[in-house]
């Protein structure tokens, strides 16, 4: 049973991989080598001011830097068209990871108390997950623009990072349990703000443990340019899991062979009112 999740994932997780390498491809590719461009520009300005401050000293020096940097940055990087297709690429592999162990395997497992039904579970499981591993890492690492360098070392990082992770799963997981068992006996009202509690914690506990994150800019780098860089990162993000419900919606049949673990007969997570019109 399990594999027609993993399958169903597989299906979602190319068309929101696609959607994100396109995105990766035509719009951020160019921003970032807008932004390296102004980047460079900006440093090969201060090195020519330097370089009139000490003419006097120099007379007899020709200065060849700006144009040997323009060339050497020039030749050493990848053909568009090849770094365009990498990027595609990558993100077809990023999707398909976050469908199978997403769409595919946490969806399996969790389908009973998320909430909804229909489609309307498939975009529901897909907020969770955008909680869960773009939001909550980002309470510790927002986005950040090419050429901000953390402070942490590798190890550190990865562990802080995948903790992260691991809470706002945890966070996600207790709210669409509280929303489950609220929902009938205390109404619908109760239940989102059960859900929403676990989260508002989180949110607290990482505040106050770490405060708010900031993001040096870049030397050479306008603010406006970083913050639109940092948020094409959450637009990417986003949309990657908003693709990623819908094509699952489309994919998945709630009525087919694609039942959840605690299956009885049933669809998994199914109610009363899902039972068809003159079945006993």
């Amino acid at each position: 049973m399990i594999a027609a999740y993993v399958v169903n994932g597989v299906k979602a997780g190319l068309v929101a991989g696609v959607a994100f390498g396109l995105l990766v491809a035509l719009v951020a590719n160019p921003l970032v080598a807008f932004a390296e461009e102004r980047a460079q520009v900006e440093h090969t300005g201060d090195a020519a001011a330097d370089s009139h401050d000490h003419a006097g000293s120099d007379a007899g020096h020709t200065d060849t830097s700006t144009t040997g940097g323009g060339h050497d940055h020039a030749s050493g990087g990848l053909p568009t068209v090849v770094s365009d297709g990498v990027s595609v690429l990558s993100g077809v592999l990023w999707g398909v990871f976050l469908g199978v162990t997403g769409f595919g395997i946490a969806f399996y497992l969790l389908e009973p108390i998320v909430p909804g039904s229909g489609a309307v579970r498939s975009y529901a499981f897909g907020g969770a997950g955008f909680l869960t591993a773009s939001v909550a890492p980002w309470l510790v690492f927002p986005p950040a623009p090419p050429g901000v360098a953390r402070s942490l070392d590798p190890t550190a990082a990865t562990l802080l990072y995948c903790g992260a992770v691991a809470a706002g799963a945890v966070a996600s997981i207790t709210g669409m349990y509280a929303y489950d068992r609220l929902r009938v006996d205390r109404g619908r009202a109760a239940a989102v703000v059960a859900a929403v509690l676990p989260w508002t914690l989180l949110v607290a506990v990482a505040v106050a443990v770490a405060g708010v994150p900031t993001v040096p800019v870049p030397t050479g780098m306008s603010p406006t340019l970083a913050n639109g860089l940092a948020g094409l990162v959450m637009f990417g993000q986003a949309l990657t899991w908003l693709v990623l419900a819908g094509a699952h919606a489309r994919f998945h049949d709630p009525d087919g062979a694609t039942v959840g673990p605690t299956d009885t007969g049933g669809v998994a997570g199914g109610s009363a009112d899902d039972v068809p019109a003159g079945s006993p």
